[in-house]
């Protein structure tokens, strides 16, 4: 278990730090790539715009544009040249006739020319002959020249991004990702170490607690017990109804020794070995109706009302006696310490992943700086009335392991006008 907990950290330290660090390679690689491309762009796109200025010095000195198109060399083959004027309308087109051609003032290179002096658009379908063009276009005093190279193979390749550089990335990045792998296994074993030692040590010391609780709380039945036992024993002359009275004590300690070991078995069973412990499909409200049932066979002084407002079936998946305990506990601490006489059960949240549960008591609540310290083990509020109603001071120590067992959590609060108020969650998939 251990090696697959190390395992698991090693993991988990190992693929945050590549998804980071691959995540920075790429962005930068990917600017990288779209900063070359539009470098290659623009620059192909100048030596457009080179010829595009001569031959717009040309028509605007009266010069014949088709006669210095054929007369002078241009920069590349294939080039296609079109002439167009403000209002977008072609006036010559060395490729296409022109009573073909639309109003071009909506074209996205016409339109960068218009706004800034030039512009140039990468691998727009030409309406026209339905080629893919690289066009650059100049606007001039009286019209707009444009020039436009068909796409080819040689356009791509001299579009396409230097690929060598990102080869030369991805290697160093895979390199360092090995490192990466090597370096956190031996940190994450480090980690681990120190982890283990903690929990180690945590474990140690509340096993140590425990046992000098349990320690505690056992001697004062056993030697209770033993007192009675003793007397018993010893011979003197009593009275039919005195040894009656030991032999009731005696029982009563049994009965609080016998709720202790359970209890404390209880809180072992859901720490050290939850797998073990059966699950199935549990419908609250049953338990709830139960809990109601064994109240109303209570004496009259210990009685509580209970009121519940359950809307809907709530169904979890976990174990039946623990969840009994979450609803028995909490109602065995209101009638034993809260002086109320009502209970209020409350459904305030039921989705298919989780319900929250409300309960309450109409009694006295505690002190505030007491509620951090209520589920602590063996803690009582008034430790001498606890002993006199015969609880383990494990109570609510198992209902917070209940509940946590159960995939929930649960927190406490004293009522505005009175009582305590318990909210915890359930989760409808037990995680154990």
């Amino acid at each position: 278990m251990a090696s697959e907990t190390k395992l698991s950290f090693h993991k988990q330290l190992f693929l945050q730090l590549i998804a980071f660090s691959w995540a920075i390679v790429l962005c930068f690689i990917g600017y990288q790539y779209m900063r070359e491309k539009e470098f290659k762009s623009e620059y192909l796109s100048a030596q457009l715009q080179q010829y595009n200025r001569y031959l717009l010095v040309a028509v605007e000195n009266g010069e014949s544009y088709t006669e210095y198109i054929t007369s002078h060399e241009k920069p590349f083959d294939d080039l296609r040249i079109t002439l167009i004027t403000l209002s977008g309308a072609v006036i010559y087109d060395n490729t296409i006739s022109i009573d073909s051609l639309d109003n071009h003032r909506n074209r996205p290179e016409i339109v960068k020319a218009l706004r800034n002096g030039s512009g140039y658009h990468i691998g727009r379908q030409s309406v026209s002959d339905g080629r893919e063009y690289f066009y650059s276009a100049t606007c001039g005093k009286r019209v707009i020249v444009r020039t436009a190279i068909p796409y080819s193979s040689t356009l791509r390749d001299m579009l396409t991004a230097d690929w060598s550089f990102i080869v030369v990335m991805i290697s160093i990045t895979l390199t360092m990702s090995v490192i990466a792998y090597f370096t956190t296994r031996k940190l994450g074993k480090d980690i681990e170490r120190v982890n283990r030692y903690e929990a180690e040590q945590d474990k140690n010391r509340l096993k140590r607690q425990l046992t000098n609780n349990i320690n505690h709380e056992l001697k004062t039945p056993v030697a209770s017990i033993q007192v009675c036992l003793e007397t018993l024993l010893s011979g003197i002359n009593l009275s039919e109804e005195k040894r009656q009275e030991l032999i009731e004590r005696c029982y009563s300690n049994n009965e609080r020794l016998r709720r202790l070991l359970n209890d404390v078995s209880l809180i072992t069973r859901m720490e050290d070995g939850s797998a073990l412990i059966n699950k199935e499909y549990i419908v609250i409200n049953d338990i709830i109706n139960e809990v109601a049932d064994e109240l109303e066979v209570l004496p009259d002084e210990e009685r509580m009302t209970l009121h519940t407002d359950f809307k809907d079936e709530v169904i979890v998946y976990g174990n039946s006696s623990l969840i009994g305990s979450i609803f028995r506990n909490l109602t065995e601490n209101a009638i034993a310490y809260s002086e109320g006489k009502n209970i209020y059960i409350t459904l305030l949240e039921n989705d298919e992943k989780m319900c929250h549960i409300r309960f309450e008591d109409d009694g006295k609540g505690v002190q505030q700086d007491q509620l951090s310290r209520l589920f602590e083990r063996f803690y009582r509020v008034d430790k001498g009335r606890s002993r006199q109603k015969g609880g383990t001071g494990l109570g609510l120590a198992i209902v917070k392991h209940a509940v946590q067992f159960h995939g929930g959590t649960i927190t406490v609060f004293n009522r505005p006008d009175g009582g305590l108020r318990f909210d915890f969650t359930l989760s409808k998939h037990n995680i154990q």
